[in-house]
């Protein structure tokens, strides 16, 4: 175990964001386990698709077994090293066995043969076939949800796959890859690899590898789609989002801030789909406003494995928590008001105090870069046109939700949002739900009935009369 400073050289390792301490370091893999595992996957899928997709659906209904029966140790892993307050990080493992036990209940009906009409004559049947080996390249702000929302419809379908978790997760990624082991997954139908940025290359183009899914960046996502494209793989990608939070009208409009709040601090507001931009009606946006700034005061940086009362906790990195604070910087200094919180707290850990910020207008960045912290950025509007006009100016379209005491008026405006995903007085979230937005947040969809349908060889079986 090294206790190295903050300016180690990058690579996979556990650095704890609350002390800045890299706890632990592994070594990056070699290009000949690149290759194993490349080659075992290829030669699991081989055998692995002629598995009854009943007996594939047992094995994963174990690896979801295993992620509750594990919660407390997964949760301790991921809290230390990405700073998941726990009990959110034991409810993160627990949530996987949900989406597990959805695609190995569900699963094989998702992937039945479908009978279609042949107009001209004959049987028509569209078979859901596997298509192979599938590299997955995952986040650290979800290290366990955001496997499994991956690797569950692809395992049951048939196909192998190919794991690069965060640099920022390695042991979160070996756990997954205990569960899937002892679950009885078998070897080479899902390889964790702690590859680089070139072996990832490398891999998509390996004429085995069938497809790419990314959860990350814009960025990321621009480049691992334009490596799919040259190489012609299928890819999924579920970038970032700056998701509108439409509050038309609330009966108890402190309750509905503090809600609000509550949504926006999930994961220290570090998720894709958050409520990044609230937009609320004139008239009730000053007490909106205020019981936010309330709920914002006096909160003191925290160790997210006590979670005390009156804490919060720390940013995924000491760099993400200075960029966020750089992004409020350029706000406040073109005109923006900060009414609680943004301040970086001093010393090594990746605390930034959680903030509430208005007066945002599109010459700061924070117009329309996405916030991904601890900050609630509320916009007024005195119309619902000008508050779906406000939602829509965005380069991004994962999520967005529409409140109102008026269900009907919250409808009309939430079905005119550019997203992926739009809600009706509150957000439906679950394993039977389908996740994926539009624009700038990327293409695909993972999690319900389209999860099962991404990687697929939709095959069609033609029988003549």
């Amino acid at each position: 175990m090294t206790t190295t400073s903050q300016s180690t050289k990058l690579g996979y390792r556990v650095q704890n964001p609350a002390t800045g301490e890299v706890v632990e370091e592994f070594p990056t893999a070699t290009d000949a386990q690149i290759q194993d595992a490349l080659t075992a996957a290829h030669e699991a899928y081989l055998s692995w698709r002629e598995v009854p997709i009943a007996e594939r659906a047992k094995v994963v209904a174990r690896v979801g077994q295993l992620f509750t029966e594990r919660a407390d140790e997964l949760a301790a892993i991921i809290t230390e090293e990405m700073g998941k307050p726990l009990s959110q990080s034991k409810g993160e493992a627990e949530f996987c066995t949900e989406i597990f036990d959805y695609f190995a209940t569900e699963g094989p009906a998702l992937a039945a043969d479908q009978e279609i009409k042949a107009i001209g004559g004959g049987r028509a049947v569209i078979e859901k076939r596997p298509v192979g080996v599938l590299l997955g390249i995952m986040p650290w702000n979800y290290p366990y949800y955001q496997v499994a929302r991956f690797a569950a419809p692809n395992l049951v379908l048939g196909n192998t796959i190919i794991l690069k978790h965060a640099e920022t997760c390695p042991r979160s990624a070996l756990a997954i890859q205990q569960i899937m082991d002892d679950a009885g997954v078998p070897a080479g139908a899902y390889v964790n690899v702690f590859a680089s940025h070139g072996q990832i290359e490398d891999i998509i183009a390996d004429e085995r590898v069938q497809g790419v899914s990314l959860t990350g960046s814009e960025r990321a996502g621009a480049a691992i789609g334009a490596i799919a494209g040259r190489n012609l793989k299928k890819a999924v990608l579920e970038l970032g989002g700056s998701d509108p939070y439409v509050v038309l009208d609330a009966a108890d409009v402190k309750a509905a801030a503090a809600a609000a709040w509550e949504t926006r601090m999930e994961n220290t507001g570090q998720a894709c789909n958050s409520n990044k931009r609230m937009i609320v009606m004139e008239d009730i946006y000053d007490e909106f406003v205020a019981e936010l700034a309330r709920q914002a005061q006096n909160l003191k940086p925290g160790n997210p494995a006590e979670e005390a009362p009156g804490t919060f906790a720390p940013l995924s990195s000491r760099a993400a928590a200075e960029g966020l604070a750089e992004q409020l910087r350029d706000a406040v200094n073109k005109g923006a008001t900060l009414h609680a919180g943004g301040r970086l707290v001093d010393g090594p850990g990746a605390y930034l105090e959680p903030a509430v910020l208005t007066g945002v207008t599109p010459e700061m960045r924070a117009w329309h870069e996405e916030l991904f912290g601890p900050v609630a950025v509320v916009y007024k509007v005195s119309s619902d046109e000008e508050a779906l006009k406000l939602a829509n100016d965005t380069p991004y379209g994962l999520g967005g939700a529409v409140f109102s005491t008026d269900t009907e008026r919250a409808r009309a405006l939430a079905e005119r949002l550019e997203v992926g995903m739009t809600n009706v007085n509150g957000v439906g979230e679950g394993a039977d739900l389908p996740f994926g937005g539009v624009k700038r947040s990327g293409f695909g969809r993972e999690l319900g009935p389209l999860g099962m349908d991404e990687f697929v060889n939709k095959r069609l079986l033609y029988i003549a009369e």
